[in-house]
């Protein structure tokens, strides 16, 4: 479980600094940014709904 999570955190922290690349790389009006931080969205509320869900079938326990 915690591997897939700081997976995909890798993954959207990658994704970030791809868009940041294409701003400062693609001059002509490119759209690879746009799609590269929708893609960094997109993988963020997909981690976050799966963390919720995970809490909720008590695949994450509390260390209270």
């Amino acid at each position: 479980m915690r591997y897939v999570v700081i997976l995909v955190f890798i993954a959207i922290v990658a994704s970030l600094f791809s868009a940041l690349f294409f701003v400062y790389r693609d001059r002509s009006g490119s759209t690879r940014a746009l799609k590269a931080l929708a893609l960094r969205v997109g993988l963020s509320v997909a981690l976050f709904a799966f963390l919720m869900l995970a809490y909720y079938f008590g695949w994450i326990h509390d260390r209270l």
